[in-house]
C-alpha cells in the first residue's frame, strides 16, 4: 500500500495547521490532520457550481462570486457553465491553498486560474460580500464543512442572520445564493427563509453515484 506523502504545510490564522498530501496520484488538503477536501471526491463541489449558475446559463455579462477555492472543482464547473464574457471572482483566505493551486507541478487548478474570466483574491469572502451591494448574479459558498460543521469558528459569520442578510444584499435581482454543506441542516433552512430567501435543498453524492450524500442549499431572494 502506498503511503500518503505530505507535500507542504502552513499555519492558519486561527493557529491550526493546513497541509497538502498526495497518495497514489490523488491530492487532499487536511486541517489539523482532518481531511477537508480531496481530488477523489468532488462531484458535489461541481454540482454546487452547476446549481449556482443554472439560472444564469450562457447569459452575457454574468458576475459570479465563489467563496473558497478548494482544489478548483467548483471554479472549473462554473467556467464550463458560463458564457465567455462572464466574470468569476474567487475569494480564498488561505495563501497556502492559493499557492498549491497555482503550482503547475500539482494537477489542481493552475489552468483554470489562468482563464481571463477569473479574478482570484486572497481575502475572506465575507469581506467581499460586505463590500458589495447588488453586484453578483450568484454567490457560491464552499467554506468549511457547512453552516453547522465548522473547522474555523470565524466562518460562522457567513451563516448567521447578519451574514445571510448581507449575502442577500450583495445579489442582483433574480440572483442565487448556493451553499455547500457536508450535512443536511433543517435549522439553517429556516434561517435562510427568515433572511428573505425562497429555499431549495439538493442532495448529491460526493463521488458520482457513490460516497457521502452532501447538501446544497439554494436561496433565491424573495
Amino acid at each position: 500500500m502506498k503511503k500518503f506523502t505530505c507535500l507542504d504545510t502552513a499555519p492558519m490564522p486561527d493557529g491550526a495547521t493546513i497541509s497538502l498530501h498526495e497518495h497514489d496520484g490523488s491530492y487532499s488538503v487536511r486541517v489539523s490532520g482532518i481531511e477537508l477536501m480531496s481530488t477523489r471526491h468532488h462531484s458535489s463541489e461541481e454540482k454546487l457550481a452547476e446549481l449556482a449558475c443554472a439560472h444564469v446559463g450562457k447569459s452575457r455579462g454574468a458576475r459570479i462570486l465563489i467563496g473558497g477555492l478548494g482544489l478548483g472543482f467548483t471554479l472549473r464547473a462554473a467556467l464550463k457553465a458560463l458564457a465567455g464574457d462572464a466574470s468569476v471572482t474567487v475569494a480564498e483566505i488561505s495563501d497556502a491553498i492559493i499557492r498549491w493551486n497555482r503550482n503547475p507541478s500539482y494537477p489542481l487548478a493552475s489552468d483554470v486560474l489562468a482563464d481571463a474570466r477569473v479574478t482570484l483574491i486572497e481575502k475572506d469572502v465575507g469581506e467581499v460580500i460586505r463590500a458589495t451591494t447588488g453586484g453578483f448574479d450568484s454567490i457560491a459558498l464552499d467554506v468549511d464543512n457547512g453552516p453547522d460543521a465548522l473547522c474555523s469558528d470565524g466562518n460562522s459569520r457567513l451563516y448567521d442572520a447578519e451574514g445571510l442578510r448581507r449575502a442577500r444584499a450583495a445579489l442582483r435581482k433574480g440572483g442565487c445564493l448556493a451553499i455547500w454543506s457536508a450535512l443536511p441542516d433543517p435549522a439553517f433552512e429556516k434561517a435562510l427563509a427568515r433572511a428573505g430567501f425562497a429555499v431549495e435543498v439538493q442532495r448529491c453524492r460526493a463521488h458520482g453515484n457513490s460516497g457521502s450524500r452532501h447538501a446544497i442549499f439554494l436561496g433565491f431572494p424573495r
